[in-house]
């Protein structure tokens, strides 16, 4: 069997692969958060600023970047209304609508202008029912790595609406979190390990800094005459 390290190679080739962030908005994992406890999280653990570093990584690796924002019109028209979690959403008093501060990108996540946001109104997931699919196959997409938030909701939807369409689906573990802050571990190992290939952002970044060595002829490796 390959190597965990030959095995992200395999899978991380830049021309295929696409970097996916979700919901590292202001509203949701800035300072000024409607969910402080998983701002808390997201910042305390880590993760955020592991996000920020694969992004920056991503974009001097020539690999395509999405950002997926949940956002809500101010009238709510097209949100939907069939689960608990959407009407606690809509009592919070901070509200992620559309065009205003708390869905743009969070800080330190740099975003730049080859970046691509996906914004939803509807639905827990980042992928079902938004543009993301169509955008992967037209970008030649094989292997999507999956961050951000949460553990709880989107990033599981994400990562199994990835691999149902077909992509294999990458997960940096500290990359990602959720809360209570011990249940993104266990989510990990008994959830998402066993569809997706589970492993850090370290490693991812290695992955992207190796260039393939180019073969140099030797002195006297010269074409024989035809």
């Amino acid at each position: 069997m390959p190597s965990d390290a030959a095995r992200l190679i395999g899978q991380l080739d830049a021309a295929t692969t696409v970097l996916l962030t979700v919901e590292c908005q202001r509203g949701v994992v800035g300072p000024d958060s409607a969910l402080p406890e998983l701002a808390d999280a997201a910042r305390t653990s880590g993760a955020l600023a592991n996000v920020a570093r694969l992004v920056a990584a991503a974009h001097d690796a020539g690999v395509q970047v999405l950002h997926a924002v949940a956002e809500r019109r101010p009238d709510g028209r097209g949100a939907s209304h069939n689960a608990r979690l959407f009407k606690a959403a809509e009592r919070l008093p901070i509200q992620q609508l559309s065009g205003s501060t708390a869905v743009r990108i969070a800080d330190p996540i740099p975003v730049s202008d080859d970046d691509l946001v996906v914004r939803r109104l509807h639905g827990l997931s980042p992928i079902a029912g938004t543009d993301v699919d169509a955008l992967l196959r037209n970008f030649g997409c094989r292997t999507l790595v999956v961050t951000g938030v949460s553990a709880n909701v989107a990033i599981p939807n994400a990562v199994f609406d990835a691999v149902n369409l077909g992509y294999t689906a990458v997960v940096p573990a500290d990359a990602i979190a959720g809360v209570p802050a011990d249940y993104t571990p266990a989510m990990i190992r008994h959830t998402l390990a066993l569809v997706a290939t589970v492993t850090t952002t370290d490693d991812v970044l290695t992955t992207w800094r190796r260039r393939p060595e180019r073969a140099t002829p030797a002195p006297n490796d010269t074409p024989a005459p035809s």
